[in-house]
């Protein structure tokens, strides 16, 4: 059975994993870590990960931006795999992410949903068809009222999987309020919405002449991205040094 530690136990999402987990008989969470310290009833929680003293196979991450660097450098420390799941990370954190890769297992994917990382695979097979064949590419992403970034990264990956299956990258375009000209080939534009409490949406729209192809997705519950979560810390348990995502466990 896997030893999980759960950093941001407490919040929404290491709620979420942590009654999945409760179900599944492969894994399990020997501590949590959150700012809040309330206990959960089958492990204790502490307010920092250099208070944990349980033994673990792997870390999984839903904390706070903030805290993201700590929980790197205990795993490198005690050479335990990590899965990071905390978003709007700073391209420094991300590089420590890199570069802590090259020590230890690190697992990090800009959506745990099993259904983005599907859809991601395959623009990767069909965009170059659909752009040679002159289809236009726009991005349309959709989020509850109080998310903090945008465009959500899950967004820029899908946008990262267009343009890395093209033979001419095309630039990422986030608003054209401040220009009056016909839409140029050399773009793919990203648009976000915020409003209300929607999960997640997100389009890839491919408009050409006389026909549209979309590729959507549609989060009705934060349940999608904790299971995705368990699976890529059961994945990730003992793997050696690398940087690891969701397409590794899609196979």
């Amino acid at each position: 059975m896997v030893s999980m530690i759960m950093h941001g136990c407490n919040g929404r999402m290491g709620q979420m994993i942590a009654d999945i987990v409760s179900t599944d008989p492969d894994i399990e969470i020997v501590a949590g870590v959150d700012i809040n310290t309330e206990q959960r009833s089958t492990f204790g929680v502490v307010d920092s990960i250099d208070k944990v003293s349980e033994k673990a196979d792997v870390v999984v991450d839903f904390g706070h931006a903030s805290a993201v660097d700590k929980v790197i450098d205990w795993c490198v420390e005690k050479n335990i795999p990590l899965v990071e799941c905390t978003t709007g990370l700073s391209d420094e954190t991300i590089a420590k992410l890199n570069d802590a890769s090259k020590k230890t297992a690190m697992f990090k994917s800009a959506n745990m949903s099993l259904g983005i990382n599907i859809i991601q695979k395959v623009l990767s097979e069909v965009s170059s068809k659909l752009v040679d064949a002159g289809f236009d590419v726009e991005i349309v992403e959709k989020h509850h009222r109080t998310k903090l970034d945008a465009p959500s990264g899950t967004a820029l990956a899908l946008a990262d999987s267009v343009n890395d299956s093209l033979a001419s990258r095309k630039d990422y375009v986030f608003d054209r309020s401040g220009r009056r000209m016909v839409r140029p080939d050399t773009e793919i534009g990203i648009s976000a919405v915020r409003g209300g409490t929607i999960v997640g949406d997100h389009d890839v729209i491919f408009a050409g002449r006389d026909e549209v192809v979309t590729f959507s997705h549609v989060a009705y519950s934060r349940a999608v991205f904790a299971k995705g979560a368990v699976e890529a810390a059961k994945y990730v348990s003992g793997k050696g040094p690398g940087m690891y995502s969701m397409s590794d466990v899609l196979g």
